[in-house]
């Protein structure tokens, strides 16, 4: 997935509201961007983190910038929540994740559950159906290690119990983790910050949900799907 527009560089000033974020501009101009991550954004909202911003000239549009990458250290990070399911959707279709490559047709955002709607539902004869769920990780507290969630997440742990419910009627179901970060080799379960997402994660993968995670290759100029990352258990 390319961006629309090449992105520009910015220092953050502040974070809040959870979807705005005011920066300062290379030649000193502020200006508010939206931020697209109702997480707590740990590590990667501090005032003077390098940002990148992609700019766009839609009338129809509050805010002229969207926040889509921080600098920390020598890596980029995806702040972009919104961002994963574009990239799975592409590598869906393209038959490019290894273990859900037989699955010719993809739907998004299908009804299913309670009140819920699936990132994606793959379908193909012969096969169960597929419904696959899409979160996006970026905390690292430990050098290598990317965790999720970052803040209690109730919506999250609903999901994990429709997946196991879903494989309950005979179905496929898969949660998969994209990993927003090009400085970690692995990803767990940050079940300190919410015990009752670990709690709802583990009895899904007791029930037979199964649990992807890889890696999203950043650049400035766009960001694609990358190679498998282990899963640690804690």
């Amino acid at each position: 997935m390319k961006y629309a527009r090449p992105l520009i560089r910015a220092v953050l000033l502040r974070r809040y509201k959870r979807f705005l974020a005011d920066v300062t501009l290379e030649g000193g101009t502020e200006a508010t961007a939206h931020c697209a991550n109702p997480g707590a954004m740990t590590g990667l909202a501090e005032a003077g983190t390098i940002v990148w911003l992609e700019p766009n000239d839609d009338p129809k549009r509050k805010l002229r910038y969207s926040w889509k990458l921080a600098e920390i250290g020598e890596a980029l990070v995806g702040v972009d929540t919104a961002l994963p399911n574009k990239v799975v959707g592409e590598a869906l279709r393209a038959q490019a994740v290894p273990e859900l490559a037989a699955y010719k047709t993809v739907r998004a955002e299908v009804k299913y559950g309670e009140a819920s709607r699936v990132d994606f539902l793959l379908t193909q004869a012969g096969l169960p159906d597929c419904y696959v769920e899409v979160k996006s990780a970026n905390l690292c507290r430990k050098a290598g290690l990317v965790e999720f969630p970052d803040t209690v997440t109730k919506r999250g742990a609903k999901h994990m119990a429709e997946l196991a419910a879903m494989v309950a009627e005979g179905h496929r179901a898969v949660v998969l983790y994209l990993v927003q970060r090009t400085d970690c080799e692995a990803f767990a379960v940050a079940s300190d910050i919410d015990p009752a997402y670990n709690a709802a994660f583990q009895a899904a993968r007791t029930a037979g949900v199964e649990a992807l995670c890889f890696r999203a290759t950043l650049t400035l100029e766009g960001t694609r799907f990358g190679e498998a990352l282990p899963i640690v258990t804690r």
